[in-house]
């Protein structure tokens, strides 16, 4: 049996996969980008083992690729055009509202780019079903943003409104302007903080879905890390404090836990990791990332996974520890633009 849950918010009466996938790795990657033909089946893959009236979420960007331009997208226009039947069976999550020069900038003029951009590659064949600013423009108000998003809306650019790297009084602020489907955070048992707990207690009571971005740490909880080495030159995580030498050798060492679990349950680590985030909530959704196949069907598989109560209670007690070294993203909180 597949599990499944419902969206939130205005989408409520749609029902997705338990895990959801993330296309960023398709095009943003140290090797350089997967051809279509790998794409396509990494996306076919996650939905075909979906039963009848389930959607696979999918999260793209329309800045996804190394040179930050709209690869992912224009690579989804093309799987919509060559799988028509594939259009109804996803519910497509597209972030933007970045500026020429990178920038996050959720004004009008700059939403109206994102929704260019968008179209030019998805129409006809597919509209997205939520937009999401990919981080909270703190040159605006909340209010005004969300104003901005739900004029977009009226217009038919998307049917529904997602944040992404809100705090949980943001969220409800946002909300408060018009019902928000999905808030979308980093969760996983090295990323959780005061302030995950907080949007996802509050995204409970609100009634919104959580989609919990890197569920693998960056794959530091997937057990195929042991050292730096193991990471290409190109590769950005080499840039990320927590796979700094010293500090990537602490935080493999804290996160012994999951491959002994995972040994222990026949699974893989990233499996447990995953299915982990997953027992936060039925609102909270797993949103690893997949650029192949084999890929997305063992994080899909995740969403299965029934983790005893002792073995969630040593994982609660673990990610509660916070021993993790080193920031979560390029720099501090203010620099990368978390928690807005």
């Amino acid at each position: 049996m597949v599990n499944t849950t419902h969206l939130g918010g205005t989408a409520s009466d749609v029902i997705v996969g338990r895990i959801s996938q993330g296309l960023m790795t398709m095009h943003q990657r140290a090797t350089g980008p997967q051809p279509d033909e790998v794409c396509f089946a990494a996306i076919k893959a996650g939905v075909d083992r979906l039963p009848p009236g389930v959607k696979m979420f999918l999260n793209s960007g329309d800045f996804y690729s190394n040179t930050w331009g709209p690869e992912n997208i224009e690579m989804l226009g093309r799987f919509y055009a060559k799988y028509p039947e594939y259009a109804n069976r996803t519910f497509l999550s597209v972030k933007g509202a970045r500026s020429p020069t990178m920038q996050h900038d959720s004004s009008m003029e700059s939403l109206r780019r994102s929704m260019e951009r968008i179209e030019r590659a998805l129409l006809p064949h597919k509209k997205m079903d939520l937009f999401q600013p990919a981080r909270i423009d703190r040159s605006m108000t909340i209010e005004d943003i969300m104003g901005n998003l739900v004029t977009l809306l009226k217009e038919g650019h998307f049917s529904h409104i997602g944040l992404s790297e809100c705090t949980a009084e943001t969220l409800r602020k946002a909300n408060a302007v018009y019902p928000i489907t999905a808030a979308e955070i980093e969760v996983s048992l090295t990323a959780y903080e005061v302030e995950t707990k907080k949007v996802i207690e509050t995204a409970r009571e609100l009634g919104i879905s959580v989609l919990g971005y890197a569920p693998v740490g960056r794959s530091l909880l997937a057990g195929k890390i042991t050292k730096l080495a193991d990471l290409p030159e190109t590769d950005y995580r080499r840039n990320l404090e927590r796979f700094k030498e010293d500090n990537l050798e602490h935080n493999l060492s804290i996160s012994s836990l999951v491959p002994k679990i995972a040994a222990q349950k026949g699974v893989t680590p990233a499996q447990v990791a995953i299915a982990w985030v997953a027992t936060l909530g039925q609102h909270v959704i797993p949103l690893p990332g997949s650029s192949a196949p084999e890929r997305t069907l063992e994080n899909c598989e995740a969403g299965d996974i029934e983790l005893s109560a002792d073995e969630i209670k040593e994982l609660n007690t673990m990610a509660e520890a916070g021993e993790v070294k080193g920031s979560r993203m390029l720099g501090g909180k203010e620099e990368s633009f978390l928690w807005g």
